[in-house]
């Protein structure tokens, strides 16, 4: 038996799983996700825990099974407390400036670029720190991603989109020796 798939969610207050038609769905204070289940995987929700098992031993379904438990483990997570990312902008005349459900970045390129973000996340943009927070895992990584992906930290001067307390292992440049 997988170590994580079968250990049991603890549900906490406010939270609610129901399992309807294949798929789990997950209400809570910071809003509602479902997941589509997959198949040889079986959900068993009850008032203050949800437990995870498969039908049989074959080896792509026990590989499924802690995937499985994961996935509802970070839907009650998300919409109990949410998630967030930290993104900073590291370099000389970089900006960014929130309005609405778009980020309009300076990032040294000769135009603006714009970023449209989807509607279930929340961006906040304070002075060169982006945080990024909602409910879903999966999607506040992969915004956080494809801001980074804007203009990824460069290895000589640092200068680019990192997360937060990221380390860019830093190259030296030229060493300044002529070529006899």
């Amino acid at each position: 038996m997988s170590r994580i798939g079968k250990r049991p969610i603890s549900l906490p207050g406010g939270v609610s799983v129901s399992i309807e038609a294949g798929k789990v769905v997950v209400t809570g204070p910071k809003g509602t996700l479902e997941y589509r289940l997959l198949p040889g995987i079986n959900v068993e929700a009850e008032t203050d825990k949800v437990t995870i098992s498969r039908e049989s031993d074959a080896a792509e379904i026990r590989a499924r099974h802690g995937l499985v438990r994961s996935l509802i483990q970070n839907m009650v997570t998300g919409v109990s407390k949410g998630f967030e990312k930290k993104l900073e902008l590291q370099g000389v005349g970089y900006r960014v400036a929130s309005q609405g459900h778009q980020l309009k970045f300076n990032i040294g390129f000769s135009h603006e670029t714009i970023y449209k973000v989807p509607d279930s996340v929340q961006v906040t943009a304070d002075q060169n720190v982006i945080t990024i927070s909602g409910s879903d895992k999966q999607l506040v990584g992969q915004v956080a991603a494809e801001i980074r992906a804007l203009k990824k930290p460069e290895p000589y001067k640092g200068k680019g989109i990192r997360y937060l307390n990221e380390h860019i292992l830093r190259k030296s440049g030229k060493s300044g020796k002529e070529a006899a």
